[in-house]
């Protein structure tokens, strides 16, 4: 005969992230930070633009007949957007008013995408003589404790991986 009361299975364990009173890092989703010198200055979601081209010059030496040789050009380079971002500094506004009144403040700033946890550095991009170019506020909250950014465009002169 069957047990009438079968025994009890415990709930599933919860997410500590989901406790309630339990501290939530909001930056944690956010897996591109921007470093300037050396500091963080905001987290964004989605980081594009990040783009160099070799312009090519074809070149036909005279008396070389038909074969046209292909030379290496200026370098063009992309602007780098940062998207869906937040931050806790007033550093990033300071640094688009100065391109705002005519005079960039060129910095060697960092691009750091960071792996799931929100902190391990997975790579690293360092545009060099950058300033900002561009800056698209968030819609507004008034129950948000910090400033958000829909999106922010950066200009550079040269970049390399870290």
């Amino acid at each position: 005969m069957a047990d009438a009361n079968p025994p009890e299975t415990p709930p599933p364990p919860q997410d500590p992230g989901a406790q309630p009173g339990a501290l939530v890092d909001p930056f944690r989703a956010y897996n591109f930070k921007l470093l300037i010198d050396g500091v963080n200055e905001g987290h964004f979601t989605q980081c594009t633009g990040l783009h160099a081209k070799v312009e090519v010059i074809n070149y036909r030496e005279a008396g070389g007949g038909s074969v046209v040789r292909k030379l290496a050009g200026p370098l063009r380079l992309g602007e780098v957007t940062l998207r869906y971002g937040l931050t806790q500094s007033p550093e990033l506004w300071s640094w688009f008013q100065a391109s705002v009144s005519g005079q960039p403040q060129r910095k060697n700033v960092s691009i750091l995408m960071v792996g799931m946890d929100g902190v391990t550095e997975v790579m690293r991009w360092n545009l060099l003589e950058a300033w900002p170019a561009e800056w698209l506020g968030a819609p507004l909250d008034a129950l948000g404790q910090m400033v958000a950014i829909e999106s922010l465009v950066i200009t550079f002169e040269s970049f390399n991986r870290g």
